[in-house]
């Protein structure tokens, strides 16, 4: 299993490709607030997510996750 620096730094990773106005990424960094993303960059994240992982983030979970730090912690609890 993975920890949480380990996931956190995957994900930042992954974010990096849709990060279009080069924010620089923290725990707080919000999804549609800071990085500005539309619903369709979300659904493609999201899915370079779940193949990264191997995991399935429902949507009602999604609806929850609007930080990097929240999707680290959701992500450590679908990888368990």
């Amino acid at each position: 299993m993975p920890d949480r620096n380990e996931t956190y730094a995957r994900l930042t990773g992954l974010i990096e490709p849709f990060n279009k106005k080069d924010i620089e990424l923290s725990e707080a960094t919000t999804f549609v607030g800071d990085l500005e993303w539309d619903s369709l960059t979300v659904m493609d994240f999201v899915a370079e997510v779940e193949d990264e992982f191997d995991i399935i983030i429902s949507m009602n979970l999604q609806a929850e996750i609007e930080n990097v730090g929240q999707l680290a912690d959701a992500v450590l609890k679908l990888v368990d």
